[in-house]
């Protein structure tokens, strides 16, 4: 009896000892369970972005709290809203797609950031063993096996260096991207300004023609000028009043532009203040490319900065495949029930390098470092030939320009003397008529010279990746808004 019982405790026992371990691994299993995360289905849904994006407007309230807050105080309370170009530019930063594609980059880049610095983790082995020839207690002899993995030569760090870089290349991405709206809004925005004023030039033109044409019809019909001399002025009327529907055409296609760049539909421009005016030629000399500025564009340019950080990547993975060359360590305690006994182990396991000491991932992450470092020096080649060619172009516009001006200011003068001489009776109304007709061709002549310098300013600031404004703020003309809160902030 006393050693049934003792055979009976025995196996009580031995049943909490073969039930204790499931105990633990269901418990960690619970717990793991509840730290993990689940899975939320989002299936695309077309309808309602493309609804989001039809309903976009300037005039949110979420927008309106960004567009002030980056605005520094340039609004007056209560001011009416005239969108210049460089708020128009906010619009874009909140609105553009690519914009929103290089932040959600960033955002998976900064996820690799999290993967890159978390430490492998252990492993369990459960080898539930049965003895078929039972000879002591119990046939089981059930066995826990860890595996804990040892990282050694610095692996970890260089594959957090490696994710840090390539988070700082996508975080530039995004300036770059944003350089990118700017370019293409500031060219439509240029295109809206040169046509609006291409079309109030060309009205004022159209009005002087018609002048012309009434002034000589009166001649024909009393007789003193023929027909065949009339034909050509109401040719020149036609053609003036072809170019002006066509700037109007233009104006509206560059208001499409301008909605586009900004990521917005057309219609969320409509009843907004566009101040889309032609800034004047700058009166001050233009940036000139000395060694200082040109080495800022060359190392300061958000790509370049992309780049550089894209290059330093490529460095920490070459880190990491030289540091593959030493095999990772792991550490292996176990524990087995075997016949009533406790028995603990501990095992100690690496990999042997001797048929492959890395070399493959070793030559292939150097080839991609040298691939990096040519395009770093493939795109500063790039910067420095848009440096050249966009100063070069300026230069030239410049002096156009100043060409246009002087004829300019030499037909004004002409109309002046021409205006004295029909005051005085010594000349016939119709030559003042002409003369103006002549000052105005001459000042579309001039306003397509000051859309050519602006386009050409609009590249150099686009080369420099730095506003002109910044460089010489007498550059740029500025807004009137902007004026008005300078006078009233002195």
């Amino acid at each position: 009896m006393t050693a049934a019982w003792v055979r009976a405790g025995d196996s009580a026992r031995n049943s909490i000892i073969l039930q204790r371990p499931q105990t633990i691994l269901l418990g960690a299993a619970l717990a793991l369970a509840a730290g993990c995360a689940h899975f939320t289905p989002q299936p695309p849904a077309p309808e309602r972005t493309a609804a989001a994006l039809e309903a976009r407007s300037l005039t949110t309230p979420e927008f309106q709290v960004f567009l002030h807050t980056n605005l520094s105080g340039r609004l007056l309370p209560g001011a009416p809203m005239a969108w210049d170009f460089e708020e128009l530019f906010l619009a874009a930063v909140y609105f553009h797609p690519s914009l929103e594609v290089a932040r959600a980059d960033w955002a998976v880049a900064r996820g690799g950031e999290r993967t890159a610095a978390g430490r492998p983790n252990p492993t369990v082995s459960a080898v539930p063993g049965y003895d078929l020839t039972p000879q002591g207690a119990t046939p089981w002899f059930p066995a826990l096996t860890f595996d804990v993995p040892i990282e050694v030569a610095g692996k970890r760090g260089y594959r957090r260096a490696q994710a840090k870089q390539l988070s700082e290349a996508a975080r530039w991405n995004i300036a770059a991207a944003a350089w990118q709206v700017r370019a293409g809004l500031r060219t439509a925005w240029l295109d809206l300004a040169a046509a609006r004023a291409r079309e109030s030039r060309l009205a004022a033109q159209l009005a002087l023609q018609e002048q012309v044409v009434t002034s000589l019809e009166q001649r024909q019909a009393a007789g003193a000028l023929a027909a065949t001399e009339l034909l050509p002025a109401r040719i020149a009327r036609d053609k003036t009043r072809l170019d002006w529907l066509e700037a109007q055409r233009q104006a509206g296609e560059a208001l499409t532009k301008v909605a586009e760049a900004v990521g917005v539909p057309v219609a969320a421009l409509g009843g907004l203040t566009l101040d889309a005016r032609l800034a004047e030629a700058p009166t001050a000399a233009l940036p000139g490319a000395d060694g200082e500025a040109r080495r800022q564009a060359l190392l300061g340019r958000a790509d370049i900065r992309s780049a550089l950080a894209a290059y330093e990547a490529t460095q920490a993975a070459l880190q990491l495949e030289i540091a593959k060359q030493y095999p990772d360590l792991h550490l292996g305690p176990g524990y087995q029930f075997d016949q009533g006994d406790h028995k603990i182990s501990l095992s100690l396991t690496a990999e042997l390098p001797i048929l492959n000491q890395n070399q493959g991932p070793i030559a292939e992450a150097g080839a991609k470092r040298a691939a990096a470092a040519a395009r770093l020096l493939a795109l500063q080649a790039h910067v420095i030939a848009d440096l050249d060619r966009a100063e070069a172009a300026a230069t030239a516009a410049r002096a156009q320009l100043t060409a246009l001006d002087g004829l300019s200011a030499a037909q004004q003068k002409q109309q002046a003397a021409v205006a004295a001489q029909v005051a005085a009776g010594a000349a016939d109304p119709l030559d003042l008529l002409t003369t103006r007709l002549e000052l105005g061709l001459s000042e579309l002549a001039r306003l397509e010279g000051r859309v050519k310098l602006q386009a050409a300013l609009g590249a150099l600031e686009d080369a420099w990746q730095q506003p002109l404004a910044a460089l010489r703020p007498e550059l740029i003309e500025t807004s009137p808004l902007s004026r008005q809160t300078k006078e009233s902030n002195p």
